[in-house]
């Protein structure tokens, strides 16, 4: 313990703030990075909504068989998954894995409620579309069990645990509109104002103004420990500052006349939605560069993206559609003109992914070898299988990065399989197995094998 007081004592007497503080007690040549920094690993849950296009989506028969195991394949990217191909070593699919939680809700409260959480929802008042009512769910989601885990050992402690980021979230809180749980009825909205993202990772600006003066004391900070670390160390500072004052470019270029009404979307837009909505791509990359500017920080360690909500509406007409996606993915296959525009809607989901997958890979990894993708897993995953049927078999689970050292260019398929054992698995890998995770009915078999 009084090793952790003694380094904080030190940097501020030297006069460094919190914000680079945190970022400073990593570096190696400071004497205060150690064995943990090296085997850092993070967690980086994405969501997008309404299901996808399986027969554009998973691998399928031209995926040449691996010899040693007939079970597997390699990936041959269908359209969806196409932009994720400069990955293709570090990207594996997880076919036949199974939302088998029953119980109140709908389809969609299901699908996105006990996505991570892998038990069911409480009764409650909310009333989907279909089935009975349902409040919020049962149970610790894995991003948070993990947060709580890091959280308990000073040597992979940060500063905030976990960050959640959203991209048009609504502001009402239902059970459509949330994925994380720190516990039992206890959900965790997450944030999908840039600005207000800036704030929590950055201070209490109040407004765009003060937004300068943030970054100039960061870079004031900085500068005074170049004196104290080594050239390379110092190489990692630049990088860092770089990572900052790009976010603050973006924040006050990007949306400056709409900072104010960001992320009020709701599947039913209101007429005064139109510029948010039309901002969406801005607001993804706005999130996508504090992610990983907060991670590079060391400020977190598990992340949760939620872009959009179960039965998110967004209008993407900056890829030439108009229609709502939740009300086009519940026509009919046989819509060809749907049916296309649901495969370049979740192909710009998939854009948004492996734009996060390549901010992590050029971004060498702070006090340790490789990029930050090496020490990081992605899992992207949605609520559905299909829009249309609402069919929570075959969950879309996409893995991209090194941090749970699982094989790289496999398209997996586990039959029909509970997605809990998916949720143990992660927190076996990152150092905390569990011998159940959420209903421990589907958690029977243990982990997942064959993975590496």
């Amino acid at each position: 313990m009084s090793y952790h007081i003694s380094r904080r004592r030190f940097l501020r007497q030297a006069g460094i703030s919190a914000a680079a503080a945190n970022f400073a007690w990593n570096l190696p040549s400071l004497g205060w990075g150690d064995s943990a920094v090296a085997k850092r690993q993070r967690m980086i849950f994405v969501f997008s909504p309404n299901g996808v296009i399986p027969q554009h989506f998973w691998p399928g028969e031209s995926g040449k068989k691996d010899q040693a195991n007939d079970e597997i394949t390699k990936l041959d990217f269908k359209r969806i998954l196409k932009p994720l191909e400069p990955f293709r070593d570090q990207t594996c699919t997880m076919h036949g894995l199974c939302n088998q939680i029953q119980g109140d809700g709908d389809g969609h409260m299901r699908g996105i409620g006990c996505l991570l959480t892998g038990v069911e929802l409480f009764p409650g008042d909310i009333q989907g579309g279909s089935d009975t009512p349902a409040g919020w769910s049962q149970g610790i989601s894995i991003d948070q069990f993990l947060k709580n885990q890091l959280q308990a050992n000073s040597t992979t402690r940060t500063r905030f645990g976990s960050l959640e980021f959203g991209v048009m979230v609504p502001d009402r809180a239902d059970t459509w509109t949330r994925m994380s749980y720190s516990g039992p009825n206890q959900p965790v909205a997450p944030i999908d104002d840039p600005y207000k993202m800036f704030d929590k990772l950055y201070g209490q600006a109040k407004n765009r103004e003060l937004l300068a003066s943030v970054l100039d004391d960061l870079t004031d900070d900085f500068r005074k420990l170049e004196s104290m670390v080594s050239a390379e160390d110092r190489h990692l500072l630049q990088q860092h500052v770089d990572l900052v004052r790009k976010v603050e470019r973006d924040l006050k270029v990007e949306l400056e006349t709409q900072a104010d009404r960001i992320g009020h979307a709701v599947p039913e837009l209101p007429p005064n939605i139109e510029d948010q909505n039309d901002n969406m791509p801005e607001i993804t990359r706005m999130q996508i560069e504090m992610l990983v500017n907060g991670m590079a920080a060391d400020f977190a360690r598990v992340a949760t993206f939620q872009i959009t909500n179960s039965v998110g509406g967004a209008k993407m007409r900056w890829i030439g559609i108009d229609e709502g996606h939740h009300g086009l993915s519940h026509e009919p296959d046989s819509n060809e003109d749907a049916y296309e525009k649901l495969i370049k809607i979740n192909t710009w989901y998939c854009e948004q992914v492996a734009y996060l997958a390549k901010r992590l890979k050029e971004t060498p990894e702070p006090g340790g070898e490789g990029s930050m993708l090496d020490h990081t897993t992605i899992v992207w995953t949605n609520e559905l299988g299909k829009g249309n049927s609402h069919t929570r078999d075959n969950i879309p689970f996409v893995l991209v990065g090194g941090g749970l050292g699982i094989q790289g260019d496999r398209a997996f398929d586990f039959g029909r399989t509970p997605h809990n054992r998916l949720l143990m698995t992660i927190a076996e890998r990152m150092g905390f197995p569990q011998e159940s995770f959420g209903n421990p009915d589907f958690c029977g078999d243990g982990v997942l094998t064959g993975l590496s």
